[in-house]
């Protein structure tokens, strides 16, 4: 009896340890960013704790500023182009390692892979190399080509995913039932990987608003959200509208990160099949 209740004792203080832990490993994450959301709303508009009182004046501010609009716009269309090219070439990638066996496929699976995991200063110089190499101009499409280097990874990595979950018998099914390669595609594969698509493509985003190493040696000139907090960020006059930027930045990435979880969960994954 006594061995019992010292067991249960020592489980509680585990778990009171766990918790401890947990919470402890919550605020030295999001303490930052709680500051910035904070900031954004100070009514001084300066870094000062605690804030002196709220206001909408500095959003206000933001959303008529013309320079802090156009780096906003461009960081979005920028993130649009990149995730297109890369829910293109991800998911033609995927499909071909996880539907077909060739020589060298674990190989070429590794590389797809690599360049998330490389140095954004070496993908950043190799790309302002190549360019000037080959005398392409820098700006917007090599932004795009530049963050849809990695961010081809996060939908191959996604749909791949889910096409290993999911048998190849009822796509040969389909072609024993007449259908070509178009229409099985159509009626059996892509229903199957939408989401995992879709995933993808959200996480690409949410990484390509937000990258900065990368854009710096390809913008030529182009001026994204990051550059232009970077710039402004210790400029005194402009530490307010770097908040709400900030503020911005963190809602571009976590509605698609947060909506990407929701669509890979396992429930959803169970339920749409």
């Amino acid at each position: 009896m006594r061995y019992d209740r010292a067991v249960m004792g020592r489980g509680r203080i585990g778990r009171l340890g766990l918790l401890v832990a947990t919470i402890a490993v919550l605020i030295f994450m999001y303490l930052p960013l709680s500051l910035v959301i904070a900031y954004a709303f100070n009514k001084s508009g300066t870094q000062t704790w605690p804030p002196t009182g709220f206001t909408l004046e500095w959003v206000n501010a933001a959303l008529n500023n013309r320079g802090l609009k156009d780096a906003f716009m461009t960081s979005v269309g920028i993130a649009l182009g990149a995730t297109f090219v890369a829910m293109i070439l991800g998911s033609l990638a995927a499909m071909g390692v996880a539907r077909h066996r060739f020589f060298g496929r674990d190989t070429v699976s590794f590389l797809l892979v690599l360049p998330i995991s490389l140095p954004g200063v070496v993908t950043g110089m190799a790309l302002s190399t190549t360019f000037a190499t080959t005398d392409l101009p820098l700006g917007v499409m090599a932004i795009i080509v530049g963050h849809a280097t990695f961010c081809v990874v996060l939908v191959y990595n996604n749909v791949i995913a889910r096409l290993r979950r999911v048998s190849g018998t009822l796509e040969e099914a389909s072609a024993d039932l007449g259908a070509d390669s178009f229409q099985t595609f159509r009626f059996v594969t892509f229903p199957q990987m939408r989401t995992a698509i879709l995933a993808g493509a959200l996480l690409a985003f949410a990484l390509s608003f937000d990258e900065i190493i990368v854009t710096f040696f390809v913008a030529g000139g182009v001026k994204t959200l990051p550059i232009w907090i970077f710039q402004s960020f210790r400029l005194a006059n402009q530490v307010a509208l770097v908040n709400v930027a900030g503020l911005a930045a963190i809602l571009l990435s976590v509605i698609p990160v947060y909506i990407a979880t929701r669509l890979t969960s396992d429930s959803s994954t169970v339920g749409r099949t």
